[in-house]
């Protein structure tokens, strides 16, 4: 018979793989020889390492070119400053020359030609003034464009330095030394361990009361005798179609310090425990349609059949039932001599 049960786990069961959530395949920017390799599987990399690097003479011979025009631009630059010092010299003499002529014009000691000279030679070094002075900004901007050139040259240069994006194991090494990579080709899958969980499949009919954050235990293929304990940490928004199955992330809260991605793992994720229940096996019940079934029940010491409500399924193959047997005893094991009417003696737990 079925008794009431308490501190029953309701869980559900997904198999899947070991997976990572960051998982990296990276190359270089630019394409030439591989000169240089200093990871290689199985490596664990700091962020910022050096992982390998490309011939750059090329490129550093752009740098130096580069180089060169700032320090070019700069003296022009210098330049231009200093002939607008002497602008502004040639410029101050000829307004004291002018100032000196137009006060002895006004006295009659100068002609009216000679000082109206004096006030072109005036106007004449105020405009080489302006001039020499935009010729300043010119510079300027000159210098700012061959600086911008140097920056893009380093950092075309930089880009024959390849580093790790963050701390990583090196899953693989794709190349060999003397290999000559295109742009954008991969070079190394880097992952983080940080970030490993299981890709559990879990069929949709049992995952209803599956939320993030519920207690799981993860079996790994290649250690089945222990139990990882862990949590649920994404469920996906789309089903898989075809296999009717939702896609379940769990991560482990104790993983071993090993992993192998694509490793089968089993998960089973526990969505609730119920405090007091009464259980019997989804064998036993006649015409199940998830929801309700027909079973053999005593009542009165009679055996009869009753359809009841149920509720949670178990791992173990067996259904709570949640309505419909008040007065009465679920009977757990079919036999032949069950008969509708038959009497029949309910042994208390204790003594059965």
């Amino acid at each position: 018979m079925a008794y009431p049960e308490s501190d029953v786990q309701i869980s559900v069961f997904g198999l899947g793989t070991v997976e990572a959530r960051v998982l990296s395949e990276i190359g270089f920017e630019v394409g030439a020889t591989l000169i240089e390799l200093n990871a290689d599987h199985g490596d664990r990399i700091g962020k910022g390492a050096v992982l390998a690097r490309l011939h750059n003479a090329e490129q550093q011979a752009r740098v130096a070119k580069a180089e060169a025009g700032v320090v070019s631009a700069e003296a022009a630059l210098s330049m231009t400053q200093a002939v607008v010092e002497k602008a502004r010299s040639v410029l101050a003499q000829r307004q004291q020359t002018n100032r000196r002529q137009q006060r002895l014009l006004t006295q009659n000691t100068v002609s009216e030609e000679d000082a109206e000279d004096a006030q072109l030679q005036q106007d004449v070094a105020a405009t080489e003034l302006a001039v020499a002075l935009s010729e300043v900004d010119v510079a300027k901007a000159q210098l700012t464009d061959a600086q911008a050139q140097l920056d893009y040259e380093r950092v075309l240069l930089e880009h024959h330095v390849l580093r790790a994006p963050y701390d990583a194991i090196v899953v693989k090494r794709h190349h060999e030394l003397g290999t000559v990579l295109s742009a954008g080709e991969t070079l190394f899958t880097l992952v983080d361990a940080d970030t490993v969980w299981i890709l559990a499949y879990v069929d949709e009919s049992r995952t209803g009361d599956v939320r993030a954050g519920q207690s799981a235990e993860v079996r790994l293929r290649s250690l089945p005798r222990t139990v990882f304990p862990g949590h649920v940490a994404r469920i996906d928004i789309e089903s898989d179609r075809v296999n009717e199955e939702r896609r379940v992330y769990v991560t482990c809260d104790q993983c071993p310090e090993n992993f192998y991605l694509g490793e089968q793992a089993e998960v089973f994720i526990t969505t609730t425990t119920l405090n007091d229940a009464t259980l019997i096996p989804e064998a036993t019940v006649a015409g199940f349609n998830g929801t309700a079934g027909t079973i053999w029940v005593v009542n009165d010491h009679k055996l009869r059949r009753r359809t009841v409500q149920f509720g949670a399924r178990t791992l173990d193959g067996r259904v709570v039932i949640t309505g419909g047997l008040e007065g009465a005893s679920a009977v757990i094991e079919l036999d032949r001599g069950l008969r509708e009417g038959r009497r029949a003696k309910v042994t208390p737990p204790a003594t059965r």
